[in-house]
């Protein structure tokens, strides 16, 4: 099981497959590298990269004010030190993408390029209340089936989802136990997300404006209760070279293997090639 450790003492869990460009794919807010499973198939010719930040996933858990954009930012560099790796391309969904943001900032030349998937400066404040609303907590659901089921008539702004993405979803991210589901990641994440709002929705428009330069795309939700039709379309408006794609039926996050999206990150990457 590939793993390494941060200079801070936390051992993170990642996965390395394929050859090519260097694509760095950081999940959502209590996800992990499983989220990219719908999309790697579809990418055969890069060196997929997935890292399980820490606390969540494989990687070890860790003290929960560590649980930061910025900490978090560091162990991507650091990660691309253990692997020997000058620069990558990151596809950063939901928090991912403003982890990308931060390495922008901080640490531009690592990059050569960013797609974001559902997120951008600006976190909406009726998708940050949803997601203050679950982070840290158990479903109260008792089997993957009860959830699953859930699932699919709770998702706002999903259409069209069939029944067996909703049963993986569930099977990806709960441990079913005798006393019913728990969530696969460090509960006190809840901890750094609750207590301290500037984490998870900074307003981050100057880490935007150091995507300048950079091959860039945007997937958004349709639906999307994170990313404002209002806040995608400045990010148009300042970055008009950027790829842009909507994906119809999606809220918040799209899977990324749904047409739109895919044809986005094929055009973003043919910009690094």
């Amino acid at each position: 099981m590939p793993r390494f450790t941060s200079s801070d003492g936390v051992g993170l869990h990642y996965t390395d497959a394929g050859e090519g460009l260097p694509v760095i794919c950081l999940a959502g807010l209590t996800r992990n590298g499983m989220d990219f499973d719908y999309l790697a198939p579809h990418l055969p010719d890069v060196r997929l990269i997935r890292l399980d930040y820490r606390g969540r996933g494989r990687s070890d858990w860790a003290d929960p004010a560590t649980y930061t954009i910025f900490i978090e930012a560091r162990d991507v560099l650091e990660l691309m030190d253990h692997l020997g790796l000058e620069s990558a391309a990151i596809i950063g969904t939901s928090r991912g993408g403003l982890i990308a943001m931060g390495l922008a900032a901080y640490a531009r030349s690592r990059l050569c390029g960013v797609c974001l998937n559902d997120v951008g400066p600006v976190v909406a404040p009726a998708g940050l209340e949803v997601i203050k609303g679950y982070v840290g907590r158990n479903p109260t659901q008792k089997t993957h089936a009860e959830a699953a089921a859930m699932r699919a008539a709770l998702m706002s702004g999903f259409a069209g989802v069939p029944e067996e993405r909703w049963a993986e979803e569930v099977r990806k991210h709960y441990v079913e136990t005798p006393e019913g589901l728990t969530i696969n990641y460090d509960p006190r994440l809840r901890e750094a997300v609750v207590g301290d709002d500037t984490d998870v929705a900074p307003e981050m428009w100057p880490m935007f404006d150091a995507l300048q330069g950079l091959p860039l795309a945007l997937i958004r939700g349709a639906n999307s209760d994170v990313l404002a039709p209002e806040t995608a379309e400045r990010m148009r408006a300042e970055r008009p070279d950027m790829i842009y794609a909507e994906v119809p039926d999606r809220g918040h996050i799209p899977f990324l293997d749904e047409p739109e999206a895919l044809d986005a990150i094929r055009r973003w990457l043919g910009m690094m090639r």
